[in-house]
């Protein structure tokens, strides 16, 4: 299966922000990157009631702190990490607001199923509540794998597409592809883009019960967050004649399906279609960035970019320690991790990075990014 759409214009990442366990903002997520900072802490037993006692947590995160008291009364976590990661984005620099909201700025988030805590604890009141099962009708929203794509755009007042990916752990190359078309096929002019997943009660359990110890290995720490990238039509496509601030160029992004656990061959068959449609050799990949999946599927993942690699001496980026299994928003922050390192890498410009994806389901996928380097 391939994602791929030939491009004459390829799409460049212009900003890029984050709400991670390293804490609120680009600034938190480049600094916990580059120090290296273990994200984990200990749970509070009484509030969370988790399958484990660690966990890697957004610090100090409070709705009404982060967003003041208005609108956010009913509001479930995962919204508020998006809402929050978008107002971050637009505030980085005048120029951001400027391009990425309106009417022609559309909003891609890729997610694992919206809050699966909302979802459980809606249809718990609709079965222990008083006859006539009322509910609360201010929450059913949150039930809606929609939910935090649809607020996020309410309140920042992006009239365009709006479209949510449900993909795993691949969520964040799923929303990169489709955003790509959008801006190929002249849906939007700009795209905010990313992923977002919580941590809570539920999704702690239920990551417990499906843990399989015996073919995925120890299990990781549960983290959470929102990535998002700022994409954009590259040179005479960009929206107003402010200098446009290149990070890198989306060459390709590649999806496909794994059956029956063969990870390494539907990742390689992603991976030679990136190369080709990106016209780039395997002696040319700079940095690799893979989602670090547990047990023999990491296994094969890493054979399968070892052999697209051939010839090549990558750096191999890796964060999954540092913040735990952030699901959907995995994917995301692999991305921003390798605009952290480029920032402070001069041999990173021009350069070619590589980002892999697998998930438990059998997603699977690639983009191939060419680095700016310091700006």
């Amino acid at each position: 299966m391939s994602g791929g759409t030939a491009l004459v214009n390829r799409p460049v990442i212009t900003a890029w922000s984050a709400v991670s366990p390293f804490g609120i903002g680009r600034a938190a997520f480049t600094e916990g990157i580059r120090e290296r900072r273990p994200a984990a802490a200990g749970l509070d037993d009484e509030r969370w009631q988790a399958a484990g006692d660690c966990a890697c947590l957004v610090p100090d995160f409070d709705l009404r702190t982060v967003l003041g008291k208005k609108g956010v009364r009913s509001m479930d976590r995962v919204t508020g990490l998006a809402v929050t990661t978008v107002a971050r984005l637009l505030d980085d620099a005048p120029r951001n607001r400027w391009v990425a909201t309106g009417e022609d700025a559309a909003l891609v988030l890729g997610t694992t199923t919206g809050s699966v805590q909302s979802q459980m604890d809606f249809t718990r009141d609709s079965l222990t509540g008083e006859k006539p099962y009322l509910v609360d009708p201010a929450r059913f929203p949150n039930a809606v794998m929609n939910c935090a794509a649809g607020q996020s755009a309410i309140w920042h007042q992006l009239k365009g597409p709006n479209t949510t990916i449900a993909g795993g752990h691949a969520a964040g190359l799923y929303a990169l592809n489709y955003a790509r078309r959008l801006l190929t096929f002249g849906r939007a002019r700009t795209v905010l883009c990313g992923a977002v997943e919580e941590f809570s009660h539920a999704r702690s359990w239920l990551e417990r019960h499906a843990h399989r110890p015996g073919t995925e290995g120890p299990a990781q720490l549960p983290g959470e967050g929102c990535g998002l990238l700022l994409v954009e039509q590259h040179g005479p496509g960009a929206r107003d004649d402010v200098e446009q601030p290149v990070l890198a160029e989306i060459l390709a992004v590649e999806m496909g399906i794994a059956l029956d656990g063969g990870v390494r061959p539907a990742l390689a068959a992603c991976l030679r279609r990136a190369l080709d449609r990106a016209g780039v050799r395997p002696e040319e990949i700079w940095a690799v960035s893979t989602s670090e999946a547990p047990g023999p599927s990491g296994e094969q993942e890493r054979a399968a970019v070892a052999e697209a690699a051939e010839g090549a001496d990558p750096v191999h980026l890796t964060q999954a320690a540092l913040i735990g299994d952030t699901g959907a928003a995995a994917a995301a922050f692999q991305i921003a991790g390798v605009l952290v390192h480029a920032e402070s890498t001069p041999e990173a410009a021009g350069r070619v990075a590589l980002v892999t994806s697998v998930d438990r389901d059998g997603a699977v996928g690639c983009a191939l990014l060419r680095l700016a380097g310091p700006r």
